[in-house]
């Protein structure tokens, strides 16, 4: 190998070195920043048992933005139709089995890089007993396509919510 050669390798293995490091020193919240894709919501209680809120293969998504906005939608893929089909109208049966199976939210959030913590605080949420209480989300893994994290103090049932995502294309 001639000299231009060995400097020409020399230098690319410096750039694609510099740009590892440029990507493993991104903040938490530039990490977060995108959509991502439900994989598995799942609450773990005390006791032990287990719970799938949103069935074994829920649908959802959650977005955060780059000026600290959260907007997080979960929704069982098995939601009954509504029989009147007037969303207004629907019996007491088809309610409570909607209201079960989907949770919508919306607000703001604020990351603590050293705890690894995600602090969302709700504008708006279908669950309104989450309304003036800050919700902590635990970072487990956070990888360019990976996302999953635990809600330590869920509002309901007691436990921990453990929580995967990919990141949405």
């Amino acid at each position: 190998m001639n000299r231009p050669t060995i400097s020409a390798i020399t230098a690319l293995g410096l750039v694609m070195s510099a740009n590892v490091a440029m990507a493993q020193t991104k903040s938490l919240k530039d990490q977060l920043v995108g959509t991502w894709s439900l994989v598995s919501w799942e609450q773990v209680n005390k006791d032990g048992t287990k719970r799938q809120d949103f069935g074994q293969n829920p649908k959802g998504v959650t977005t955060f933005d780059a000026a600290g906005h959260v907007f997080t939608m979960y929704a069982r893929p098995d939601l009954p139709k509504i029989a009147s089909d007037d969303r207004t109208k629907a019996t007491p049966q088809e309610a409570q089995a909607i209201n079960a199976g989907i949770l919508a939210y919306f607000g703001t959030y604020v990351v603590d890089e050293p705890t690894k913590t995600i602090t969302l605080q709700m504008e708006s949420t279908t669950y309104p007993n989450q309304l003036s209480v800050p919700q902590k989300r635990i970072i487990a893994t956070l990888t360019a396509d990976e996302l999953k994290f635990s809600n330590p103090t869920p509002t309901a049932g007691g436990g921990q919510i453990n929580i995967a995502y990919k990141r949405g294309k």
